[in-house]
């Protein structure tokens, strides 16, 4: 049983933890009192060690020139594309966008972060304000959380009703069918983080003063509630995990492999006009899984 969350990182803390950085862009590590690397991403992980950087770097960049193919097939065929990027707190969602991201042409190509919804919004009907965000012809829209909010945060934390929920849950598969009947692509990301690695994630952004501003209230209050956000998963796994709109689950303790399988995943699905298809390959059956084989994760 893991300690409360609050305990944690008072006993880290109190104890002499320090956060260490590399100096090349790379995340940081927490560090015990010996000096030495905490390395809970080892935890049920496929891989005793994390990817080389310059590997990863070298992988990278030609992951993203061929997102660049990519997007300059969408613009001249006018397709339209939605990413939804969902998973447990600290998991590497945004770290993973900012990569699709980093060369995208942002005429195009734009990320949808939603915050606490408006009076007048929750006076609407529950999809209306994503419905407001989604592509036109020739763009890709980026979603960092998205309408499955309701599924978790939402659900685990009781900001909606049982009516609500249980509203959503029907709808959001056909409301999906739709998006692909009009003709979108729809992508959907889950990504996975063991309990161990998530904490200690959130111990480097309390303790680094850079990072600090990444750890709410709202982060504190949902670490001690593990359990209940991975009954919500499940759930959401079984009703929305559809033929016709799946989810994806990825791995993300190492976040490097992480970020290119998503890449990889994404680019796998689509035949775009010069398509490298020895760089682009297929995704790391170690990581990546249709979405109702993570349940469990």
């Amino acid at each position: 049983m893991i300690q409360n969350f609050r305990e944690y990182l008072d006993d880290l803390i109190h104890s002499g933890y320090t956060v260490r950085h590399d100096g090349h862009g790379s995340d940081p590590d927490l560090i015990d009192p010996g000096g030495d690397p905490i390395e809970t991403w080892r935890v049920d992980y496929p891989y005793d060690s994390r990817m080389d950087r310059a590997v990863y770097e070298a992988e990278k960049y030609r992951l993203q020139v061929e997102l660049l193919k990519f997007q300059y097939w969408a613009q001249d065929s006018g397709t339209r594309h939605v990413v939804l990027f969902e998973g447990r707190d600290a998991a590497g969602k945004g770290g993973t966008i900012k990569r699709f991201t980093e060369h995208l042409n942002p005429r195009t190509a734009r990320v949808v972060a939603l915050t606490k919804p408006t009076e007048t919004e929750n006076g609407q009907w529950y999809f209306q304000r994503y419905v407001e965000h989604l592509p036109t012809a020739g763009e890709i829209v980026l979603f960092d959380r998205s309408w499955y909010n309701r599924a978790g945060v939402e659900r685990v934390m009781g900001f909606c009703s049982d009516a609500e929920y249980e509203m959503f849950m029907r709808q959001a598969p056909l409301f999906e069918e739709m998006l692909i009947e009009s003709g979108m692509s729809l992508t959907k990301l889950w990504f996975s983080v063991t309990q161990h690695e998530q904490r200690t994630r959130f111990a480097i952004r309390q303790i680094d003063p850079v990072r600090r501003w990444k750890l709410s209230s709202m982060d504190i209050a949902s670490l001690d509630r593990w359990d209940d956000y991975s009954d919500a998963k499940e759930a959401m796994m079984l009703h929305t995990d559809t033929d016709i709109a799946p989810w994806t689950a990825i791995k993300s303790n190492d976040k490097k492999r992480g970020r290119l399988n998503a890449l990889r995943f994404f680019l796998s699905q689509f035949d775009y006009s010069g398509k490298d298809t020895a760089v682009v390959g297929f995704p790391d059956p170690k990581l990546v899984r249709r979405g109702r084989e993570s349940i469990g994760d």
